[in-house]
């Protein structure tokens, strides 16, 4: 790959690289935080509301960090075409396309509710700003961090309007190269460095040949960001694999059941899958460790019971001399270590030693 190495745009030299950013009371995101994880809801509610509080109920069980929703602006969203082509089909909630997308748009009276709701449940509620006009309306729902689509990677002026509220940003790039990565990035970074920018494959779902999760390394050295995962394979497996490479934040569809009708339910996790990811990556965390090599407490009863000790290899008289050939090492492991040998080789046994016994400094003078 041609490296596009390019200058970062900073408003101000004050404006540095950061390890963390904090995006609600008490939560951070960063390489020394907790995995970030957001349950994507989307519009998998279906334009319910019962149906996205039920989602919410679970994410809020399951412990996920965050929920996220898709506000669009319908008008600012599609031509006149676009609105009216015809889109049937089993997942269609309407007669025409933009008859289907304002079933699923909830309102901002709604999406209010809907926060309040989350953080009763103790999750951070934030959305998807497809528009200015969306923009506006979760400014008015108070949402304390912005995600953009993949979709919006080159839509500049609304990547522009979203950095200008000085709220943190997770920027999805499933549709673009390395240049278009660098110019959304540019833009966010003349106002802040509040980012973490999704490695994403935006097919639904999406093949595992696909996934090409070696691409987290390249996007960290090539524009020293913070990384995420947004993920739409099938499983629960990449978003665990990817907070091992050191996602900060993994996003994972969540559903009430994949049947349900919409384009998004098949590719996103039931109940049942959304604990076990939560689960395995808090798992992780712990497996993880801090890289300093100790042994743990745990393992002292297996180390006295395994490892080798110094033994006598056959009778041992009062008075011999105690040389290499008289030892061997056998289990338990609570005696001398060979490497300690040199602490009794060449001295006197002070009583009979008979074979087959676990040798120490005080049998011998």
């Amino acid at each position: 790959m041609t490296s596009v190495k390019r200058p970062i745009l900073r408003k101000n030299e004050d404006l540095k690289e950061i390890e963390s950013f904090q995006v609600a009371p008490g939560r951070w995101i960063g390489d020394d935080q907790p995995t970030f994880i957001i349950a994507e809801v989307g519009q998998n509610h279906n334009g319910d509301m019962a149906m996205a509080r039920e989602l919410i109920d679970n994410i809020g069980f399951f412990k996920a960090d965050a929920v996220k929703l898709c506000k669009r602006h319908i008008p600012s969203e599609l031509t006149k075409e676009a609105y009216d082509r015809p889109y049937p089909g089993p997942n269609s909630f309407g007669e025409t396309y933009g008859q289907h997308r304002e079933f699923l748009e909830l309102s901002r009276d709604q999406y209010k509710e809907l926060k309040a709701y989350s953080e009763e449940k103790g999750i951070i509620f934030f959305a998807t700003a497809c528009d200015s006009q969306s923009v506006e309306d979760l400014e008015d729902v108070g949402v304390s961090l912005y995600k953009v689509a993949s979709r919006d990677l080159t839509n500049l002026p609304l990547i522009q309007a979203i950095a200008e509220t000085g709220k943190p940003i997770i920027l999805s790039s499933g549709m673009d190269p390395l240049e278009r990565i660098g110019e959304a990035l540019d833009t966010v970074r003349r106002q802040h460095n509040k980012i973490v920018l999704m490695h994403c494959t935006s097919s639904y779902p999406t093949p595992y040949v696909d996934v090409n999760l070696r691409v987290m390394r390249t996007l960290r050295q090539e524009f020293d960001v913070l990384l995420g995962m947004s993920d739409h394979t099938i499983g629960i497996m990449v978003p665990v694999v990817a907070a091992s490479l050191g996602a900060v934040a993994v996003e994972k569809h969540a559903t009430l059941g994949r049947h349900l009708k919409g384009t998004d339910q098949a590719c996103s996790l039931e109940p049942d899958g959304q604990r076990r990811v939560v689960r395995d990556i808090r798992n992780l965390e712990l497996a993880m460790g801090d890289g300093i090599k100790r042994v743990p407490d745990s393992v002292a009863d297996a180390r006295a019971k395994l490892c080798r000790s110094l033994v006598s290899k056959s009778d041992i008289p009062q008075g011999a001399v105690l040389t290499e050939e008289m030892l061997c090492l056998k289990s338990p492991g609570t005696g001398l270590l060979w490497r300690d040998r040199g602490r009794i080789v060449g001295k006197s046994a002070r009583r009979d030693i008979p074979a087959d016994v676990t040798l120490s400094e005080e049998d011998f003078a």
